[in-house]
């Protein structure tokens, strides 16, 4: 079923329900894919579908026995300029939850979330995920809980060893372009955060946000 389009349903989906369609979706079927099958997902499950020939619902089929990749990582980070890009690869990779956290070098403080949502809904499509991360509100750095969080360290890149190298739990955060401040990295680090290297070269913050996620899900 490689080739079927893959479409998220927010609704509650069971076999022999009849849903509303949005227009976009009827739209993308009909005149861009040019079929009325598909398989549609959410909460972790898969079923195969397809459009009512008056177009106004999706007719859901049998559940498929194609299993959830997704994992239950908690991805903490703080906006980015290229944030759309960082949260498509982080969706694809399975992460659970994705939480913004605003730190001392934010920059990114004018982001639409909408727009944000309805990526990772498509990164999630694409991927193979029966599910779509939970995309929280924004916090403050102050408000993030620090207890057993893994923390991608860039002090590791300057021979500066932060924290242990310890990277076993469920909850990793990437800070923004300019790094930690001085005063969020005595916070941690008196926290007891787990401080992760990502080698000895600075990494972009998507960059970062890729090998991060990989060397927490190797463990």
């Amino acid at each position: 079923m490689q080739n079927i389009p893959r479409i998220y349903i927010k609704d509650k989906i069971e076999s022999g329900k009849s849903l509303p369609v949005d227009k976009d979706i009827v739209h993308y079927l009909r005149h861009v894919m040019r079929r009325n099958d598909c398989l549609v997902f959410n909460s972790g499950l898969e079923y195969t579908a397809a459009l009512s020939d008056d177009n106004k619902n999706i007719i859901i089929g049998e559940q498929t026995d194609h299993v959830d990749p997704s994992n239950d990582l908690i991805f903490c980070f703080a906006p980015i300029k290229k944030l759309d890009e960082m949260l498509n690869m982080v969706t694809q990779m399975g992460v659970a939850v994705l939480q913004p956290v605003i730190t001392e070098r934010t920059v990114a403080h004018h982001v639409n979330w909408e727009r944000m949502q309805k990526i990772i809904t498509e990164a999630s499509e694409q991927s193979g995920r029966n599910s779509v991360p939970e995309l929280r509100n924004p916090i403050k750095f102050e408000e993030l809980d620090l207890t057993n969080l893994i923390v991608a360290d860039e002090r590791f890149a300057h021979g500066k060893k932060g924290t242990k190298q310890t990277v076993s739990g469920n909850r990793v955060f990437i800070g923004p372009e300019g790094g930690f401040s001085l005063s969020e990295f005595e916070k941690m680090d008196a926290s007891g955060v787990k401080g992760l290297s990502l080698g000895q070269t600075i990494l972009r913050a998507e960059v970062a946000a890729v090998v991060s996620v990989s060397k927490v899900l190797d463990k």
